[in-house]
């Protein structure tokens, strides 16, 4: 088991509502709104600042969902922020991260602005399709990225790759090219995307879990020695989506779960410290058993089946 998970801190992010208010709130000030003291950049403030305050590694931030009729915002906010994080981060680098390449680009170049000796930050992501566009920046700014195993198509679901198999395959590719651009290993965090616990019955036989596909990658991608030294990343929170009660405890338990096939890094909520507060045995049965279904036995789908449902049952009434 890894001894301690990198924190990339999730929580200046547009999607969440929260944090969503606050931004709206700034954005609404103006032109001058991130450089002008206000009550909404003292929140956005206080978001960066408290998360670095926590022992984030990195302070991620999305704006995408302000570019989804106009992605010129996404870029524009996108440099802002980071700025920001620049600002009040306390030298905490940033996760930057974006669908939209121009603005992964865009908040690189802000970080380093007037800053050639900051931390070296985070790109998310990076697949097959965007690697020889985003790669060799490297030659001009120094960073390390997330990639994505996904299928080649762009816009493919996360998942349209069938097994650990082709999900290897793709993390040697993406190795082979970073190696090849001068990235070191321990540059490269894969991320296979989590699936919701709430939701992972496969509904074929002989098909396995996405729970099992994402561990048994980490398994086998962490103990590969042409691969040496990378990291495995996921977005924790996604795991417990959907389901009725005890949020935090899930995602304790699946972090638990999955740093012993190998996880040592993850987008989280950084006030939780996952990874170093022990799960409920539990719970950590709970992801077990999802973890465990393989597709070669029935039984293990419906004792996963059994177990959510006795948990679920737990919050009725």
């Amino acid at each position: 088991m890894t001894d301690r998970l990198i924190s990339i801190a999730e929580s200046l992010h547009a999607s969440i509502p929260s944090t969503r208010r606050v931004m709206d709130s700034l954005h609404e000030l103006g032109p001058d709104c991130f450089s002008d003291k206000s009550e909404p950049l003292g929140e956005i403030k206080k978001i960066i600042q408290s998360q670095a305050d926590e022992g984030a590694d990195f302070i991620a931030v999305n704006v995408d969902a302000y570019g989804e009729d106009d992605p010129h915002k996404t870029i524009e906010y996108m440099r802002e922020y980071v700025k920001l994080i620049k600002q009040f981060g306390q030298g905490v680098p940033p996760c930057i991260d974006s669908s939209n390449d121009d603005a992964l680009v865009a908040g690189l170049k802000a970080w380093y602005e007037d800053n050639a000796q900051a931390a070296v930050p985070l790109i998310n992501s990076i697949k097959t399709y965007n690697a020889d566009k985003l790669m060799p920046l490297r030659d001009k700014f120094e960073y390390s990225f997330i990639a994505m195993l996904v299928a080649e198509e762009k816009g493919a679901c996360p998942g349209g790759v069938d097994g650990a198999d082709e999900l290897v395959g793709l993390a040697k590719q993406i190795f082979d090219k970073a190696i090849g651009y001068g990235f070191k290993p321990d540059q490269i965090y894969y991320d296979t995307t989590v699936f919701p616990l709430a939701i992972d019955m496969p509904m074929q036989p002989g098909v396995p879990s996405y729970t099992h596909r994402a561990f048994e990658t980490i398994r086998r991608i962490k103990q590969d020695p042409e691969m040496a030294g990378v990291h495995f990343s996921l977005g924790i929170s996604n795991c417990c989506r959907d389901l009725p009660g005890r949020k935090i405890g899930i995602c304790r338990a699946y972090v638990e779960k999955a740093m012993e096939y190998g996880l040592d890094a993850g987008i989280v909520n950084v006030f939780h410290h996952y990874g170093e507060k022990p799960a409920d045995p539990q719970l950590v049965e709970l992801v077990d058993a999802f973890a465990a279904i393989d597709g070669d036995d029935p039984a293990m789908t419906n004792d996963a089946m059994m177990k959510m449902s006795q948990f679920c049952s737990s919050f009725r009434g």
